[in-house]
């Protein structure tokens, strides 16, 4: 799959991939779930149809996430997966191209028509696939409509997406996120698709849980809040291999941390494993993380953690 980084990067990619036409939709693709596979699968068919290829337009960071960071009073949702993984994600469900739009202050400013000008002109689209309440540039003010006149006078047909249903609900990034907060880790995976899973590289920490005799992976975490917290059974894996463990996303009040960390204990496990890749399987939720008088006392608890989340899963 290709990346396009960006709309300066327009011409580098016609020079690469001159003539090149496309059949695309626009979207976050958060989790990439089951809705967003029937919309890519939409766009594969009619690029096979056409004798074109796939594209998917996205933005980064989201939008909900840019107006957060202006507005300490607006808190973005969290987020399914950070960008790499959604690249992967694309990668692996057979898309050409990938368009990476960054959502910044010229972006936002943006009319619908200049959008159209400058993005959408500017590639040789034959299909457009697209929600029928998609809404696009400078103060939303772009919709499906506007869309289908501009595909009519430029060639491009756009089409309305498909929805889909799982009992009786629509699958959305909103449902799963939901979903992952109350830890119903079945449902996400339900609506994913696949397990709910956080890909990282593995970071050097403050290595208290080898003082402790409970060493940890600490993973490298997207400044994007996720939405798990709290002390977790999982799986793992690392280097094609499996392990069990337990995982703890929070800020450990009792070594009075402040900012998140997301730390895995591998049973019976002791290699190391810095800038290595380690992928967690959420399976089931233990407790809340808490604050504990002294290190003993969390150490304590922390047996106990593992003793429990060994029984889930072994």
């Amino acid at each position: 799959m290709y990346l396009i980084r960006g709309i300066g990067n327009i011409g580098t990619f016609h020079k690469k991939f001159p003539n090149q036409s496309m059949s695309g939709t626009i979207g976050n693709f958060d989790g990439l779930h089951l809705g967003h596979q029937a919309i890519l699968n939409q766009v594969k068919n009619k690029a096979m149809q056409s004798s074109s290829s796939s594209l998917v337009f996205f933005t980064e960071p989201h939008a909900s996430e840019y107006f957060a960071a202006k507005d300490e009073n607006f808190v973005a949702p969290p987020r399914i997966c950070p960008w790499r993984e959604k690249v992967k994600l694309l990668k692996n469900f057979g898309i050409d191209y990938a368009f990476f739009l960054q959502f910044n202050r010229s972006l936002k400013a943006m009319t619908p028509q200049n959008f159209l000008d400058e993005v959408l002109a500017q590639l040789n689209l034959k299909h457009l696939i697209i929600g029928d309440d998609f809404r696009f540039g400078a103060q939303r003010a772009g919709d499906f409509e506007l869309l289908k006149n501009w595909g009519k006078i430029n060639g491009t047909e756009v089409i309305a997406n498909q929805t889909v249903s799982h009992h009786g609900k629509r699958v959305s990034s909103t449902r799963i996120r939901e979903a992952l907060l109350q830890s119903n880790f079945d449902l996400a995976a339900e609506l994913l698709g696949r397990p709910y899973t956080f890909s990282g590289k593995v970071v050097y920490g403050k290595q208290l849980g080898r003082t402790i005799g409970i060493p940890t992976a600490n993973l490298w975490i997207p400044k994007q809040r996720l939405p798990i917290a709290g002390v977790y059974a999982v799986k793992c894996l690392l280097a094609r291999k499996s392990y069990n463990g337990i995982a703890n996303m929070g800020i450990r009040p009792t070594v009075d941390g402040t900012k998140p960390v997301l730390e895995i204990h591998l049973f019976n496990f002791s290699e190391s494993i810095y800038g290595q890749r380690l992928t967690v399987e959420f399976k089931n939720k233990l407790r809340d993380e808490k604050k504990f008088d002294n290190i003993d006392l969390l150490k304590k608890q922390i047996l106990q953690d593992i003793s429990q989340a060994k029984e889930i899963l072994e």
